[in-house]
């Protein structure tokens, strides 16, 4: 028989027991919100932008292609209405429009596996060299150089600078906003291992196998999970590279359009 003193301990003893499960499953609950969150946050970081790794760099969902990548971005788009501002070193860019160019597929192999091939990104704020090496990356590397001789990158604007946390200017957007692409996309390449110091070219995404015409150009040391696709080396150019960083980020944030208007007037890839 049970008196009322130990009854009462008893209901006690089982609140307290609903109130521990409650603040365990509370718990539980909070840890998944965060692990979304920190996706999410992830994918803006390079999509964007590609998204900040978060930035990593991605581009954005409906993207083809940082984040940033850091996606594609994206990583959170990291378009800015703001008006561009004077950056020393910057002119205006060429007269054009990007031509917006869509593929159903990507492209058949053309390059030349054994060889190299450079890259020339001909900016309003100078002229950025690539070393391209299709033995690791050859989709990336062919698909690269196909749009380039599609002039697909001539007057495009690069839409994303992160300068906190990564370091990394993201172009080959033809609308400018993160969410823009050829049409096509293919799988990532060379990511066992991957690395990004300054000096990287790498691809944007949205995602494993989203790859499109988004990339982005690593101008100082950055840590990102081993998530975009490396296709080459920055050989000239590194300096104009650090001079868009300095002038910063449109509204003063670490993570957004460029206050330089960086443009890429002319874009052409020829075999080393």
């Amino acid at each position: 028989m049970v008196n009322s003193e130990q009854r009462r301990r008893q209901l006690a003893r089982e609140k307290y027991e609903r109130q521990q499960q409650n603040r365990v499953e509370a718990q539980a609950r909070a840890r998944r919100r965060n692990s979304i969150l920190g996706a999410s946050l992830a994918v803006v970081v390079l999509a964007g932008g590609g998204l900040w790794a978060g930035g990593v760099f991605k581009s954005d969902k409906k993207a083809t292609t940082a984040n940033a990548a850091p996606a594609q971005s994206t990583p959170g788009s990291s378009a800015s209405a703001a008006a561009p501002v004077s950056v020393k070193g910057c002119t205006a860019p060429a007269p054009g429009t990007p031509n917006g160019k869509q593929w159903k597929t990507e492209p058949a192999m053309s390059v030349d596996t054994n060889a190299k091939y450079t890259a020339t990104l001909e900016t309003s704020c100078g002229t950025v060299t690539l070393q391209l090496d299709p033995s690791k990356a050859p989709h990336t590397v062919n698909s690269f150089a196909f749009l380039s001789g599609e002039n697909y990158f001539d007057h495009v604007k690069c839409h994303r600078l992160t300068t906190q946390g990564i370091y990394v200017l993201q172009c080959g957007d033809p609308t400018g906003s993160g969410s823009g692409g050829p049409g096509y996309q293919f799988a990532d390449e060379n990511l066992t291992g991957a690395t990004y110091p300054a000096g990287t070219v790498a691809m944007a995404n949205a995602g494993p196998g989203t790859n499109g015409s988004q990339f982005f150009l690593v101008y100082k040391d950055t840590q990102l999970p081993p998530s975009y696709t490396p296709f080459g080396k920055i050989t000239g150019g590194l300096d104009v590279l650090n001079n868009i960083a300095a002038g910063g980020v449109q509204g003063g944030t670490g993570d957004g359009a460029p206050n330089a208007n960086v443009v890429l007037n002319k874009v052409t890839t020829v075999k080393s």
